[in-house]
């Protein structure tokens, strides 16, 4: 998907486990799973080869919104209960804005430089006063000897705002992309980088201080020899931990605020993590995952487990 070598388990003077324990199928036969949310007892998902936006009541799951070509990504519920879309098709990126029912608000298809999105939206985050960011990818071919060009990019859209800035530029692959709990660092994937960077955020809303934050191959064992094996979307609870899905890792990892590894949820589902969802409370995560990588329809699930402390 706009998705995706050797190293040993870091396990240092922390005791790393590894869980499988309790994982369950909510939602089944979804064609690239990415993007969940919890919101108000409902899961929100979105589908890349489908291009739709569901939602799950905890029952049966609803089509909100189908738009071909658009190729439905990441998702992030703004401070108006709207959603933030990403279109992650990587000739005609694209972010649309949604009402909770799936309706088309607003399309932003360039940013404030007038340079198109090429390469693709990949993931969103909104920030707590309202201002949100997004990563424009790169072309993705699973069966290419080496990924296309470091064409990525971080985009921001300031509280009240009507254009996307870059505020960052030349990233491997930009993928997920989250915000600490005070709101003063940046995290963002290299997916063919297999990394981790942060950045801190300014008070105007640029970014400054861009440094590696952790390197997942001195984290855990890579399962496949390829270059699209690393860090997929991610998601970071109200302590400041980090939740990564490892695309080609068939994993979750949940890293502290100072990278080290805390915690291996194996996904039993499938190999292509894609991204998680906190239930309530952040007792349970909703896993995105695909089973087969090789699979070009990428059919998919999403399963709930339960979180550790």
């Amino acid at each position: 998907m706009n998705h995706w070598r050797h190293g040993l388990y870091a396990l240092g003077a922390m005791a790393v486990a590894v869980a499988r324990a309790g994982e369950v199928t909510v939602v089944s036969d979804v064609l690239g799973p990415e993007g969940p949310l919890y919101v108000d007892g409902n899961l929100y998902y979105v589908a890349w080869n489908s291009s739709t936006l569901s939602r799950w009541d905890g029952k049966t799951s609803t089509v909100l919104n189908r738009m071909p070509g658009c190729s439905h990504n990441g998702l992030a519920l703004t401070v108006r209960r709207t959603f933030l879309l990403a279109c992650t098709d990587p000739d005609h990126g694209a972010i649309l804005e949604l009402d909770m029912t799936g309706k088309a608000l607003r399309r932003w298809d360039r940013d404030s430089r007038g340079k198109p999105f090429t390469g693709g939206i990949n993931d969103l985050v909104v920030a707590a006063n309202g201002g949100a960011y997004a990563t424009v990818f790169g072309y993705y071919a699973s069966n290419a000897d080496l990924p296309a060009g470091v064409i990525g990019r971080i985009l921001y859209l300031p509280p009240g705002g009507h254009q996307w800035a870059t505020v960052a530029e030349h990233l491997n692959y930009a993928n997920g992309i989250g915000i600490s709990p005070d709101q003063k660092t940046l995290y963002v994937d290299e997916t063919v980088g297999n990394c981790i960077l942060k950045f801190s955020i300014n008070a105007d809303g640029t970014l400054s201080h861009r440094s590696n934050f952790a390197l997942l191959n001195h984290l855990v064992k890579d399962k496949r020899d390829t270059p699209w094996i690393g860090p997929d979307s991610m998601k970071i609870d109200a302590a400041g931990h980090l939740y990564v899905a490892q695309w080609s890792g068939g994993k979750v990892l949940k890293l502290s605020a100072q990278g080290k590894l805390l915690h291996v949820f194996e996904i039993a589902a499938g190999d292509g993590t894609t991204n998680v969802a906190f239930g309530p409370g952040e007792k349970d995560l909703y896993i995105t995952v695909v089973a087969d990588l090789d699979d070009p329809r990428a059919r998919g699930a999403i399963v709930r487990i339960p979180n550790v402390e």
